[in-house]
Order: C-alpha cells, then structure tokens, then sequence
C-alpha cells in the first residue's frame, strides 16, 4: 500500500508540472511506465523466494517486500494493461483503482485468517473440498457477472456475500442483465430503478477516486 501511495503522489508531481520533482524515465524519448519496474520486482522476488535462500531470514522478509512493492506497480497500471494503452488519466484508468482496492481488500482479508473460497483445515476429504470449492466459487462468478465485481471478489474469502450477491438483482449493465433480463421485462425495470436509487454509491465513490487518483482527463 506504501508503494501505491508513493506512486500516486509522485505521477500527480509530475501531472502537476511540479519543477523539483523528478519527471517521468524516457530513455531515448520512450516513456517507461512503472508497471515496467513492477514486473520486473516480482519476478525477482519470484526467483528469489524459490532459492535455497528464500527461506532464509532476512531475505524472506526482502522477497516479500519486494514482490508487494511489484504488485502494487502492476496493479496501478492494471487499465492499461487491460486496454493495451495509456488510459492511466483517463475513465477508463479508473479501473486500475479498483484492482488495487480488490487486491488491498484480498490481503486484508487474509491478514484477517480468511482463506480463498472458504478452504480451511477441517476439510478430511477430496468429495467435500472440491464442493466448498465449487459452490463458492461459482456463487462469487454469479456475482460478479451481475455487475458487483467487489463483492464477487470479497465473496471468494466471505462466501456469505456470494449468497447475497448472487440473490440480489443484477446491475442493469452487466453481463447477467443483458442475458437474462429481456427489455421490458420486470426484472429489468426493478433493476434499473434500483440502480437509480444506489447512484450515490458511484458518485461516492468517484468523489474518493478524485481525491486518491485524480480527476480523469475525460
């Protein structure tokens, strides 16, 4: 999280033509963008942690740090990454806060002794593991064809939130909207009225992208 913030802080400098920072690295006039530098750390974390010393204290501490360091790189670029160009100032680049927010929540999550789609130790057998497995997982997609992405993800930790989610309506731009909601029907009516009555959790939210990431160009 440290390195998401420092590199917010350090791309909105620039943005802002601040003079004593230092601007972006374009060797030979090519822009290379931090999600480079990320890749680059996790995979030396990867090769690192597969060491013989990766075990070894300090350097299990060293690998770690610097594959979290790496992901947060990536995870701030993950728009453009997705759309195969510089989107980084645009709406579109909001999609790279939202992966970082999923991905903070994830490790939150773990920190906390959740495990993914509800693996615990408890499980003795193949048949009911691969159950848990399956029925989680499949709720958590559910949910986040129906256009609640967030609580598809918190889903794989807290399956819960998949029953939840994969109950409620579905947001009328979504996948499962468009599949299974015909025009006109009442399903897609109470869905659109629905999302009418929840557009202040958007207009929040881009209030606190604002304040995180900066306001987008268009």
């Amino acid at each position: 999280m440290s390195t998401f913030v420092f590199i917010r802080i350090s791309v909105r400098m620039i943005r802002a033509g601040v003079s004593w920072w230092p601007g972006n690295i374009t060797p030979g006039g090519r822009h290379i963008h931090h999600m480079v530098f990320g890749v680059v750390f996790m995979i030396a974390a990867g090769f690192g942690a597969f060491s013989p010393i990766g075990d070894l204290h300090p350097w299990l501490e060293i690998f770690a740090g610097l594959f979290g360091a790496g992901a947060a790189l990536v995870l701030d670029e993950f728009a453009l990454i997705l759309d195969l160009r510089d989107v980084y100032w645009s709406e579109q680049g909001r999609v790279s806060v939202d992966a970082v927010v999923v991905g903070a929540s994830v490790c939150g999550l773990m920190l906390l002794g959740a495990t993914p789609l509800g693996i615990t130790d408890v499980f003795t057998g193949w048949p009911y593991l691969v159950a848990v497995v399956l029925i989680n997982g499949a709720l958590a997609i559910v949910t986040m064809t129906k256009g609640k992405v967030w609580t598809g993800m918190a889903a794989l930790f807290v399956p819960t939130l998949g029953i939840v989610g994969a109950i409620r309506l579905a947001r009328p731009q979504s996948p499962w909207a468009r599949w299974r909601y015909p025009p006109e029907s009442s399903k897609a009516i109470r869905a659109a009225r629905r999302d009418q009555h929840e557009r202040w959790i958007d207009k929040l939210r881009a209030q606190v992208y604002n304040a995180i990431a900066g306001r987008p160009s268009n």
